[in-house]
């Protein structure tokens, strides 16, 4: 989805003024730009109007999907900027970004489920699944086993298409940031919920439903915030401590499978991260796990 005509031509308006009057760089310019270009079309998208509590949206989406902090940064100076100038130019009542904060950098090493909670989740959701019965249940019991087995971003998962699921070779066709396509492995277990959840699919798909795996309740495209909030809910249910959102899960997966002897290059590719550097935070989540476990078991620590 390309923003439309009105946001482009602001866009536009607002880069002639970071050249012109702030004599910016051509490369922070087109840096400035493309965060309210992806901000436009995320608003087209998911929110009605510009209002502070969707672009906080905004903000969790790019959490949710591990954007860095320094980029969440940025985009929150990009868009401040924007829309203090949208103000004062008069082409906006008020400046809905004006109370909107960037996010304090986190040195904290990524919130990891243990197997023993995500089980317990996993069997939490096929017990309600199974008591329940109705599709929805059966939706979201897929979507947790899709995200913890492929270690999808919330983006991926709400865009993942129906011709994406290769049963022979129990992959997915992924298309990440910047469009750009890799090719994850998908596990036994979330092939078989997806395929009961897709028997079911008809009784919530409309004749103009998205061609997508996961659908809204009502029919339309599966909303990240409902990821979210299934997420939470399920991981929750599972007992104290397992709680966590969509991209624990992801990194649930990621470091799983160092853990169990994968390659660093082989995560980054299923992740897509396009440096083996983001990657790399996985290796420290467990190292600090065997120091916590020598601390504990060591009679010599």
């Amino acid at each position: 989805m390309e923003p439309s005509p009105g946001w482009r031509a602001l866009i536009e308006e607002y880069a002639a003024h970071l050249d012109a009057d702030r004599g910016l760089s051509a490369h922070t310019v087109r840096a400035y730009t493309g965060d309210l270009r992806e901000l436009a079309t995320h608003l087209q998208r998911e929110a009605p109007a510009v209002t502070l509590p969707a672009l906080r949206g905004w903000l969790a989406d790019l959490t949710d999907e591990g954007a860095a902090s320094a980029t969440i940064q940025r985009r929150v100076a990009s868009v401040r900027g924007f829309f203090s100038w949208a103000e004062a130019e008069g082409h906006l009542a008020a400046d809905p970004a004006a109370r909107l904060k960037a996010p304090k950098k986190s040195r904290r090493l990524p919130k990891v489920p243990s197997g023993e909670a995500l089980g317990a989740t996993f069997g939490s959701a096929e017990a309600r699944a199974a008591e329940e019965g109705d599709a929805i249940a059966l939706r979201d019991l897929a979507l947790l086993e899709v995200l913890y087995s492929s270690g999808l971003r919330v983006s991926e998962a709400c865009a993942l298409r129906l011709r994406d699921v290769d049963r022979d070779r129990r992959s997915l066709a992924v298309f990440g940031k910047g469009g750009k396509e890799r090719t994850v492995p998908v596990g036994v277990p979330a092939l078989a919920a997806v395929d009961a959840w897709l028997k079911r699919r008809p009784e919530v798909a409309r004749p103009d439903s998205p061609d997508t795996v996961f659908l809204g309740a009502r029919g339309g495209a599966m909303d990240p915030r409902v990821v979210r909030r299934v997420v939470h809910e399920a991981t929750r249910a599972a007992g104290p401590g397992a709680e966590t959102g969509p991209h624990g899960l992801r990194h649930a997966m990621a470091t799983h499978l160092i853990e169990g002897g994968a390659d660093l290059r082989s995560v980054q590719e299923m992740l897509g991260h396009s440096s083996v550097a983001t990657t790399q935070i996985y290796t420290h989540v467990t190292t600090e796990r065997l120091r916590t476990a020598y601390r504990q078991a060591h009679p010599r620590a």
